[in-house]
């Protein structure tokens, strides 16, 4: 377990960061080496799913993550009473709706089954990305200032499209037997699905959906949460992650 250090303590030189599986792998890979030569040893704890980051944050086992938007993190602030804020921003990971079967939205037959996420944020997220690509409507006022859409506020739908509400996580394996599914970024990429390749509608890159660094609040103004953010933010980082992924994510600094 994490312990907050005594007033006046010396900074930490050794943290425990949590993150997803898939592309924050790699990209840790270099935050770690640049947090090194600062002095900040970094230990990466990869987690499979996006619920236990922020449970192993709030209990103090780990000392930061890096793997979700705000829109997420506020959600399970508001469903969990977590104590977590946002420490500065990593990546924008544009999401795409991908298919097996159809190479464009207007291929997509009426009644098509539809993968989305049961989570609200991402779910949200989802239902604007095809109402984005014309499949839906929603209702007015919902899926923005912090409003959630869920399926029961689509108000129109000409095709008549199924939609199909899974763990995030799921969508990849669930995709075989789906028209369409809505796909986030990083289970994406564990799953060799190309965000040029295998979509058919995408996010905008430059949304409000941009991943943080995220703490607890009494280590916010902490020098090693400084180092931490400064590591990923530094141009090393920027760099591998403009050549590694070559616009697939972003970074969102």
């Amino acid at each position: 377990m994490g312990s907050a250090s005594a007033q006046g303590a010396p900074d930490k030189s050794k943290i425990k960061v949590g993150i997803s599986a898939g592309n924050q792998e790699q990209i840790f890979d270099v935050v770690k080496k640049v947090a090194a030569r600062d002095g900040l040893t970094i230990d990466v704890v990869v987690f499979n799913d996006y619920l236990q980051p922020n449970e192993a944050l709030a209990s103090g086992d780990l000392d930061a993550n890096a793997f979700q938007h705000k829109p997420f993190l506020d959600s399970q602030i508001k469903t969990r009473g977590y104590k977590i804020v946002p420490a500065g921003l990593t990546i924008t990971a544009p999401l795409g709706i991908y298919s097996k079967k159809y190479h464009s939205i207007d291929q997509l037959p009426e009644g098509a089954r539809i993968g989305i996420q049961n989570d609200p944020s991402n779910g949200n997220r989802a239902l604007l990305l095809l109402q984005k690509a014309g499949l839906i409507k929603l209702k007015a006022g919902v899926g923005q200032n912090g409003v959630n859409a869920t399926p029961l506020d689509v108000v129109e739908n000409p095709r008549k499209l199924k939609l199909v509400e899974l763990d995030a996580a799921q969508l990849p394996r669930a995709l075989p037997d789906l028209a369409a599914a809505s796909i986030n970024n990083d289970y994406a990429y564990q799953a060799g699905l190309s965000l040029q390749k295998d979509t058919i509608a995408i996010e905008d890159a430059r949304g409000p959906y941009a991943n943080l660094i995220a703490t607890r609040p009494q280590d916010k103004e902490k020098p090693w949460v400084a180092r931490l953010v400064k590591a990923y933010q530094s141009d090393e980082v920027r760099n591998f992650i403009n050549t590694q992924f070559k616009g697939s994510i972003i970074p969102a600094f």
